[in-house]
């Protein structure tokens, strides 16, 4: 089974997402499964700007 999930590791990564993404289309529509889409992906790209940057390092001291 190890060497199975290891083999197709992303086959199935990518056919759970094409599953989830066909679920988001058919049970919100499009257009709310198209800006679920971009804002996911906007805060993915201000996510690494802030790690890459260190912007709130000095605020969240340890």
């Amino acid at each position: 089974m190890q060497d199975f999930l290891q083999t197709y590791k992303w086959p199935i990564i990518g056919a759970l997402l094409g599953f989830i993404l066909a679920l988001l289309f058919v049970s919100i529509g499009f257009f709310k499964t198209l800006l679920l889409l971009v804002l996911t992906a906007l805060g993915l790209l201000v996510g690494f700007y802030v790690k890459q940057t260190g912007i709130l390092d000095r605020y969240f001291k340890k």
